[in-house]
């Protein structure tokens, strides 16, 4: 039987589907994890309701773990709260930063930081913030896709949520 703690680890591996260079525990998609006599239970939070990677997501985590000697594994989704970017750990950051995507900025959800205007997203390759917005939609719901005006490369920016 693996404990907490061995499964936290174990799960550190298990990479986003969406985002491979990202743990779904550098996410912040994992929440809890909890051991009871013959199972591990492992709450999840999907980064939005109808995010399509939440099934496959579930799937890995429940093989990675019967994998290193969990004997069953229960997966649990919670909805509330929402997941919000801000779980998204610093080491997380600087992954997607080092992959070529913009990490988010801190959400809208703090109403001691109130948005009065857009932010200026610096570039992940050269740092410029000299960018444009191309489309509000990159390749996943959950990033816009910008371009840099001074190195003139694009990139994705991962949306605060």
């Amino acid at each position: 039987m693996l404990t907490e703690a061995q499964a936290w680890r174990v799960l550190q591996q298990v990479p986003d589907p969406e985002i491979p260079v990202v743990s779904v525990t550098d996410l912040g998609i994992v929440r809890e994890v909890r051991s009871t006599p013959g199972a591990l239970t492992v709450v999840v939070t999907p980064t939005y309701s109808g995010c399509p990677a939440t099934q496959l997501i579930a799937s890995c985590i429940r093989e990675a773990l019967l994998e290193a000697g969990a004997p069953q594994v229960n997966i649990e989704t919670r909805l509330s709260p929402a997941w919000t970017t801000d779980w998204i750990t610093p080491e997380a950051a600087e992954k997607l930063r080092s992959h070529g995507i913009a990490p988010p900025g801190p959400s809208s959800h703090d109403a001691a930081r109130p948005m009065r205007f857009a932010p200026r997203i610096a570039c992940p390759r050269c740092g410029s913030s000299h960018t444009e917005t191309l489309s509000q939609f990159g390749a996943t719901a959950c990033k816009a896709l910008y371009r840099c005006l001074d190195c003139r490369e694009p990139f994705e920016y991962f949306k605060p949520i």
